[in-house]
């Protein structure tokens, strides 16, 4: 099935919709979903593939295409085509135009919405935002509409344009507790198409619940093209309260009474110091120094559960992989050992959001493309949907697209 991708970033959302890559065997809760393993390393598993194809995605960081590139290159022939560095305002403007932007014959639309206006962690300008479609700050006369905030507009453009059977969309936690946006955007969203979406009410998914080694928290929006949908499937999906067979939100696979939390002592499995690493990702960690306690990304990660969110933050708040005893850490085997304070390392980051080890993040300039620093390669780990979050998402949509949509459809 054909997925179109917005908001791609370096393609956390796409992997995981994809599946066919390598993660932790503890990530898969192999009793529940046994089917669900490709091929079994021990420690690591390949999860089989599903039937989504990404045929379209999109961003306008460069650096996020450049990784994106390099990884589904192994994959696809034209991986460097499918990713477009463009802003989805610029987009949507050119497909009104007349101009062929968008493929045809889409089945699902992907995106995270840009969130920073909608952060805890930022200014919380939610639909006010006062920067642009492009992130820099809006002139007094620049159209509201085109700011960061309001965005998932654009996305909604999209879908009327390309009209997928199903979209998804996904957002900060914060989004749920500022005034009334989360209906606001369910509304807005269910106009799709001259009001032909059915969007259920929006949740908000735990990573750690998923086998991801994060406490990472992201509401996702469903919407349902109403007339793709089989009467039954239209019926369950308008209830309050919808029977779990057609919930399109996947069942909690980790934690409580199930499997055992994936902690960052999972994670860090098999990794070597930077100094002895030949993986470029393992290699580079910021050097900034320790600010103090009271400064945000100066704590050291808790081996022994999961890892804190990761942000998409300056290299200088980067949280720590370990702390000195001088400034509070508390692994004393590590540092009986001799091992330095340091921050997490780009891969440790990557791990944490369960991205596979064969994807690289710092990629050297060639003359085909542009580097990616340690700067930006935190950057987009800490914008991406963890990879096993969303393969969780796409096999719960997989297993249930035929009692929701006619075979006509597929």
């Amino acid at each position: 099935m054909n997925l179109l991708s917005l908001f791609s970033g370096c393609g956390g959302m796409d992997i995981g919709f994809e599946g066919d890559f390598l993660c932790l065997k503890k990530s898969i809760n192999i009793s529940m979903h046994p089917d669900w393993i490709k091929e079994d390393y021990g420690d690591w598993v390949r999860v089989s593939p599903t039937v989504f194809n990404t045929v379209f995605a999109n961003d306008i960081l460069s650096d996020a295409k450049t990784a994106w590139v390099e990884y589904f290159s192994k994959r696809k022939e034209n991986a460097n085509l499918i990713y477009h560095l463009e802003s989805i305002v610029d987009l949507v403007k050119k497909a009104h135009s007349g101009e062929n932007v968008f493929p045809t014959n889409i089945d699902i639309v992907t995106g995270g919405f840009p969130c920073q206006d909608f952060s805890v962690a930022g200014k919380r300008l939610g639909f006010n935002s006062n920067k642009s479609h492009v992130g820099t700050v809006l002139d007094n006369d620049e159209p509201s509409v085109e700011n960061r905030g309001q965005l998932y507009m654009w996305m909604r453009e999209v879908i009327t344009l390309t009209e997928p059977k199903l979209f998804i969309a996904e957002n900060v936690k914060g989004l749920t507790n500022l005034e009334d946006v989360k209906e606001v955007i369910e509304h807005d969203f269910s106009k799709a198409g001259g009001n032909g979406y059915l969007v259920v009410p929006a949740k908000v998914l735990c990573a750690s619940d998923y086998g991801v080694p994060q406490s990472r928290e992201r509401v996702i929006f469903f919407g349902f093209k109403k007339n793709a949908l089989k009467k039954e499937a239209f019926k369950a999906l308008s209830k309050d309260l919808i029977p779990k067979e057609f919930d399109p939100y996947p069942v909690k696979t980790h934690g409580y009474d199930k499997f055992p939390v994936v902690t960052c002592e999972d994670a860090f499995i098999g990794l070597l110091e930077p100094e002895y690493s030949l993986d470029l990702s393992q290699q580079k960690y910021s050097k900034a120094k320790y600010m103090g306690s009271h400064c945000q990304g100066q704590t050291e990660v808790k081996l022994n559960s999961v890892g804190p969110t990761i942000r998409s933050e300056h290299h200088g708040n980067i949280e720590y992989r370990r702390l000195s005893k001088e400034h509070g850490g508390k692994n004393d085997v590590e540092l009986r050992n001799g091992l330095n304070e340091r921050r997490l390392t780009v891969r440790e980051c990557a791990r944490i959001q369960t991205f596979p080890d064969d994807y690289q993040f710092i990629i050297p300039k060639t003359n085909t493309h542009p580097s990616v620093s340690s700067s930006g390669a935190y950057k987009i780990i800490g914008n991406a949907v963890p990879c096993v979050l969303a393969y969780n998402i796409a096999k719960n949509i997989e297993s249930k697209w035929l009692l929701y949509f006619e075979e006509e459809c597929l």
